[in-house]
This record gives C-alpha cells, structure tokens and sequence, in this order.
C-alpha cells in the first residue's frame, strides 16, 4: 500500500492540528484497513519526560488512546506511586495503528510511522524520552541494542537524554521485572530533577 500524508508541511509551521489531521487520514501502510482510531497519544503536550512505546492494542484501538488497557493502567500506578505529576509526561508509540492480534510492527511499518513520532517529539521537546520495550529500543535507540543489556543506561540525541525500562505488558507477565522498572523509573525522575536545576 502507498500513499502520502493528508497534507504537506514543514517543520517550522508544523501544530497539533496538523499533525493529529495527517495521522488520523494516515493510508501509507495495511495498519490503517483494521483500525478502529488512531492512536496518536496522551498527557502534556509540553511535557519534559516522552514515553515510547510499541504500538496500541485492543482497548487503545477502541478509545483512541495509548496505554489505557491492563498495561496502561499498570504504567499510570507506577507513575502515581513515584509523584511523577501528569502534567510532566506525554505518552505515544512507535506506529499509531493497531497490529493485527497485538503483534509487534514490522520494520516498514515503523519506518512509515516514525516521521509522525518525530513530529511529536519536536512539537513537545522533551527532555527525556523512556522506550518502552524492545521494539521501541530498537527504532529509537538502535537495533543492535537489547532491553536486558541497556535498560536504565543513558544516550544522549540532539540534546535529549534517552533511557529505557521494560514495557508495562511484561510486567504482567513477569513480576520479577516490577522492581527493575521502579527503579529506572525513579532513575529518571532524578535525571529529570537535574536537567531541570541546570536549566
């Protein structure tokens, strides 16, 4: 399937409204024949901290909205138990339509997604973004990088400081990973509080 975006646009005149128009009237991939909504994201919009995950599923698909599932709802107790306030984060992923069964992208599939991720990070510029999960690790932080190697170190792209933690659906499945994203988590709420002092 090809296609291009509803409308054009450069970076400099780019807005919420033009951004959210061109994602929702998105035809460049399959994933748009099955959607019910797309997802385009959640929270501040001017938010210092970006969550990244791997892409809706079925609850997101019906709302409109990431992460509001058991995981979603999994992320928001972490979030409420570490006092991170909601007006501090801003929640998207890496392709704004549901897979088929929940399954993770395909890599072309993210690769005609990203540029509207892109688009939301300069239109929020954040001071950090979380990956959430192996597929968000590898379109954002680098294929040749894996979760349980790397999650809770910091890169550092175009003046952004980058971590990572394990997605909140793994916790559901294994609460030996509870602990290890409550401390990443906590991790990077102090990053945020240092960023903020040297401002």
């Amino acid at each position: 399937m090809g296609g291009k975006p509803t409308s054009q646009f450069n970076a400099e005149n780019d807005s919420w409204d033009r951004l959210s128009a061109d994602i929702s009237g998105c035809r460049l991939c399959p994933l748009c024949e099955s959607r019910t909504n797309a997802v385009i994201g959640r929270g501040c919009r001017e938010a210092d901290i970006l969550f990244i995950g791997e892409g809706p599923g079925e609850n997101e698909d019906l709302q409109g909205l990431p992460f509001v599932g058991k995981a979603g709802k999994l992320l928001d107790y972490a979030l409420c138990g570490l006092m991170y306030p909601e007006d501090s984060y801003y929640i998207a992923n890496i392709v704004k339509c549901r897979p088929p069964n929940n399954r993770a992208p395909f890599d072309e599939e993210a690769a005609l997604c990203l540029p509207f991720l892109r688009r939301q990070t300069r239109l929020i510029a954040p001071r950090i973004i979380i990956c959430l999960g192996a597929v968000a690790i590898k379109h954002i932080i680098g294929r040749e990088h894996k979760i349980t190697q790397i999650r809770g170190e910091w890169f550092e792209r175009k003046g952004i400081s980058i971590t990572s933690t394990f997605h909140p659906a793994a916790l559901l499945r294994d609460d030996n990973k509870k602990a290890p994203m409550w401390q990443d988590l906590k991790k990077a709420r102090r990053r945020l509080s240092e960023l903020r002092e040297t401002k």
